[in-house]
């Protein structure tokens, strides 16, 4: 009985896995599609928002904060400065690092983008009781707690 309670605890672990990818895959999915008419990507939006809370952030720092690769990471910066949503300039300690600056015209596409996100939001979370939302926060931040580095 306890080596069948435990079959059930890894299925259900492994069902849990499989829909917070399908979760993930599907709003992202989303996402990108009401992001669209605006010509930005779910991930040029995460550099953006990633540039707004931190200013002046190096390519390497910004690779960090949108968890991709550095090289990834230059692709975007570049596809933002051409398309004037940001300005980069010489760090003012290091002239060697290159920081990013979002331009008006940055800061605007992200006010429409954000509208476009809490859409996708809504429909995600319809019929969810705020209750609900913060347990699976509580739950999400242990397992993310469990897995990183010591």
């Amino acid at each position: 009985m306890a080596n069948q309670k435990t079959e059930f605890a890894k299925d259900d672990r492994r069902r849990a896995g499989r829909l917070k990818k399908r979760i993930l895959i599907g709003a992202r999915g989303q996402l990108d599609e009401q992001l669209r008419p605006q010509g930005i990507t779910t991930a040029q939006l995460s550099l953006l928002h990633a540039i707004q809370q931190s200013p002046k952030s190096s390519g390497a720092q910004l690779a960090r904060s949108c968890h991709i690769t550095p090289q990834t990471i230059q692709t975007l910066i570049k596809r933002a400065e051409e398309s004037g949503w940001i300005v980069r300039g010489k760090d003012k300690v290091n002239d060697r690092i290159l920081t990013a600056s979002l331009t008006p015209a940055g800061e605007k596409l992200l006010k429409t983008a954000d509208k476009a996100v809490k859409i996708v939001e809504a429909r995600l979370w319809q019929g969810i009781p705020a209750n609900s939302i913060a347990a699976l926060n509580d739950l999400l931040a242990r397992c993310l707690k469990n897995i990183e580095p010591e």
